[in-house]
């Protein structure tokens, strides 16, 4: 049996394929929210609220120097990889990390010898503090940072793509299938454009979620704060340390209500966005995936790929697969996270805890599955033959027109005589015209009926697929 070592290749020792062979696909998310992105937030959140203690117009810290403030903001912004190994080996004796943050936070003051003033008030660092206070505020952060700079943008790439099908294959006739059958025709566009506007809807739920920090103590009622320093309108000062843009602040929104913890509901609310625009391409993963199967799309090939280990001919949708895979994973993930999170027994409980460090699991295989997806649409190609040869086999999706148009002038079983005609039965299209040039209906209409075919018959789709995209 091996033995770990130090030297182990991630890749194959990881225990989470997102951290081994999908590490590259999901990168962008690591230094966000790893455990590294964890200790980064915290010490802005620490030095935010140190910085905003020394304005707070005490006797006891009076406002550090601009050049105290610039050196605090260094501390976050070069923060290391070596700053993290540093906090770690301090958590190693302290078995608390936030505290070992703090503690940090203290040695790094200590070692700024030429501003005597951060040694000589660190004692302020965590001042007032539940640990819940910074990790709350440091969750936000990590979210916010993955959802504007990462999640969204890659959303919104695949909207774009999905938009440019759309408008591309927007005059594309093409048969649907409802229950698998055959059906009215639609066209190839207006199918992309149903998605369009669906996670179009659901990506400005996801970015409209305002996140929230609560900086309130022990038990949300200031009580440490307001015993050390009565007379400050705390309520106001963390509001303005929460709401005001970074440095001085975290730019986020402040939660004045809260016990230990703050409630989460905000986490539910996004998570479950995430879980519906992930839905929408689950649904989009598996039509593609059928339409592959009918031979409407065609996927270019990709040199020394190989589809199958026994059938060299095979071209697989595999990345559609893989994308709804990781898509019921991310869900899967999200959901626990959303259901369990608003929930604590009383003021505090570690159950969140220890899910909250998944916050990475369910965003990042949201994110591998947009790569995925991604990949997959960037090699279909359309089969307009295949496509226009389907449309051609089905003149009885005809029966929907032919019999409408009857019902509007009062014949009588309108819907009867076609279903008798076409119900169950190759239909052919001389049928359907022996059929119309008997109808007792006006002229002009007939000549319409009989001037119609199921690549024509597709009512506005065309119109609607421009107009999702355009609009």
């Amino acid at each position: 049996m091996l033995a770990m070592t130090d030297k182990m290749n991630p890749q194959l020792f990881a225990i989470s394929p997102l951290d081994g062979r999908y590490a590259a696909k999901v990168s962008a998310l690591a230094p966000l929210l790893s455990e590294y992105g964890y200790m980064h937030r915290r010490v802005q959140v620490e030095l935010a609220w140190f910085a905003a203690l020394s304005d707070g117009g005490f006797a006891e810290f009076k406002a550090l120097s601009s050049a105290a403030r610039t050196h605090l903001q260094a501390l976050v912004t070069n923060f290391s990889e070596a700053d993290a190994l540093a906090i770690k080996a301090i958590e190693r004796v302290t078995n608390h990390d936030v505290k070992a943050v703090e503690y940090w936070l203290v040695e790094k003051f200590g070692q700024a010898t030429e501003l005597p003033e951060l040694k000589a008030h660190a004692h302020f660092v965590h001042f007032a503090c539940t640990s819940e206070d910074i990790n709350n505020t440091s969750h936000a952060l990590q979210i916010k940072a993955a959802r504007d700079t990462v999640l969204v943008p890659k959303l919104k790439t695949t909207l774009q793509a999905l938009s440019d099908m759309a408008l591309r294959y927007s005059d594309t006739p093409m048969l649907s299938r409802t229950h698998g059958q055959t059906a009215t025709p639609t066209t190839v566009g207006k199918e992309f454009a149903n998605v369009v506007v669906r996670l179009r809807r659901v990506l400005t739920d996801i970015e409209s979620v305002q996140l929230l920090g609560k900086m309130n103590g022990a038990v949300g009622n200031y009580n440490a704060h307001l015993a050390a320093f009565p007379d400050l309108d705390w309520p106001a000062f963390a509001k303005r340390v929460v709401e005001m843009p970074a440095p001085q602040g975290l730019g986020l929104t402040f939660q004045d209500y809260s016990t230990q913890i703050e409630p989460h509901d905000y986490m539910a609310a996004l998570f479950h966005a995430f879980m519906r625009s992930n839905t929408i391409l689950i649904d989009l993963c598996r039509d593609i995936w059928g339409y592959v199967s009918l031979g409407y799309f065609k996927q270019r090939l990709k040199a020394g790929e190989i589809g199958s280990s026994t059938m060299p001919h095979k071209v697989n949708p595999i990345d559609f697969e893989n994308a709804e895979g990781n898509l019921g994973l991310a869900n899967a993930v999200l959901d626990h996270m959303a259901n369990k999170l608003p929930i604590s027994r009383w003021q505090r409980d570690l159950t969140d805890s220890t899910v909250l460090r998944n916050i990475g699991v369910g965003l990042g295989y949201s994110l591998l599955a947009y790569e995925s997806l991604l990949t997959g649409l960037g090699k279909l190609e359309i089969n307009e033959e295949a496509i226009a040869a389907d449309l051609d086999a089905a003149w009885e999706v005809l029966a929907e027109p032919i019999q409408t148009v009857m019902r509007r002038f009062g014949v009588q079983n309108a819907y009867e005589q076609l279903k008798e005609a076409t119900r169950g039965k190759a239909v052919l299209a001389s049928d359907l015209q022996n059929l119309i040039a008997g109808l007792d209906i006006p002229a002009p209409d007939k000549a319409r009926l009989l001037s119609m075919t199921p690549a024509s018959y597709i009512g506005k789709a065309a119109e609607l697929a421009k107009a999702a995209v355009t609009s």
